[in-house]
């Protein structure tokens, strides 16, 4: 998919800024004989493997092969098995990749808006605060953003986990519950949320918003580090990437057209969860701060016996693409 996009409209001052760091860009890559490299991406619907020919970004100097996920966990699982080589996920994959000592390294962080993200109810549901869902089936995605932000609600309203029943479900399967009344509610993220709403099927019920802290990661294969050539075309990847979060965020009409159709919702319906970001795509370099809000995540799962008390966080991060990064 090509779609072409004019760049004259935009401010090329603010673009440069909200590229975010990284500052390795096409011509460095170009320079460097990257024509043996395939990196092999993790990308959700309507992202990555969208956005960069949407912007006309994908003219890579290395084969890019990518895969679709719908969730971090998963892709954190991809990268552990040698299946992928770069993906993204939020603080909570992160939390059980350091857990279980996964063969994965955080390498850049990615901030981004936590507002597509909640606990939703059946259109007709008598619920209309969360501590209404007392003695309620409650479906979630384990070990993701939903997880986490689900404890959360539960801790904020006085609940315990005693107090309703839940229920692990991957998404395909948490759409077939909601739909089918075999759940009373769903904490999910993403696209889901604007198409159950869109369909009239559900209704938010509270966001995760304010619960959130918009910090994502992005993973890489650690048994590929050590190569140069590797590293060189991951840190151009980046770049594109980061000039595509930033040109979309410029024209967020054009961003809900390229993504309506694959994700199946109206344009309109598309544009209206954009707009609603509360924060713009951005990466840059991983830091202290980012490791200790992870380390806030933890604590949650700590205190549900989820994970063990003793968790070191620093070992999952690598500095291999700090320069690049930095420029």
């Amino acid at each position: 998919m090509s779609v072409q996009f004019s760049r004259r409209r935009l401010n090329l001052g603010a673009l440069a800024l909200l590229a975010g760091s990284v500052t390795s860009g096409p011509r460095s890559a170009h320079a460097a004989d990257l024509s043996s490299v395939t990196l092999r991406v993790a990308s959700y619907r309507g992202w990555d493997s969208s956005l960069l020919p949407a912007t006309n970004l994908a003219d890579f100097p290395y084969k890019v092969e990518f895969s679709e996920f719908n969730s971090g966990n998963l892709i954190a699982q991809a990268i552990h098995a040698n299946a992928v080589d770069l993906g993204a996920w939020s603080e909570v994959p992160l939390v059980f990749i350091a857990a279980s000592r996964a063969n994965v390294k955080v390498v850049a962080t990615l901030e981004g808006p936590s507002t597509d993200q909640a606990v939703v109810v059946p259109a007709n549901s008598p619920a209309r605060s969360f501590a209404d869902l007392r003695g309620k089936k409650i479906g979630y995605i384990r070990s993701t953003t939903a997880h986490y932000f689900l404890l959360k609600m539960l801790q904020q309203a006085g609940l315990g986990q005693t107090d309703v029943t839940l229920v692990p479900l991957g998404m395909s399967q948490g759409v077939t519950a909601l739909k089918s009344g075999s759940l009373d509610a769903w904490a999910t993220y993403g696209y889901i949320i604007p198409l159950l709403e869109n369909d009239g099927s559900a209704r938010i019920l509270q966001s995760a918003q304010d619960i959130l802290s918009g910090h994502y990661f992005l993973g890489a294969n650690p048994a590929r580090l050590p190569d140069p050539a590797f590293c060189a075309a991951v840190a151009d990847y980046f770049s594109r990437l980061g000039k595509a979060y930033a040109l979309m965020a410029h024209d967020k009409k054009h961003w809900a057209k390229v993504v309506a159709p694959i994700v199946q919702l109206p344009q309109q319906a598309v544009l209206r969860d954009l707009e609603a970001q509360n924060r713009s795509y951005r990466i840059r370099p991983w830091t202290e701060n980012d490791i200790q809000s992870a380390r806030i995540v933890a604590d949650t799962f700590i205190e549900q016996r989820l994970i063990p008390a003793d968790l070191d966080l620093r070992h999952v991060f690598s500095d291999a693409l700090f320069s690049s990064l930095h420029g």
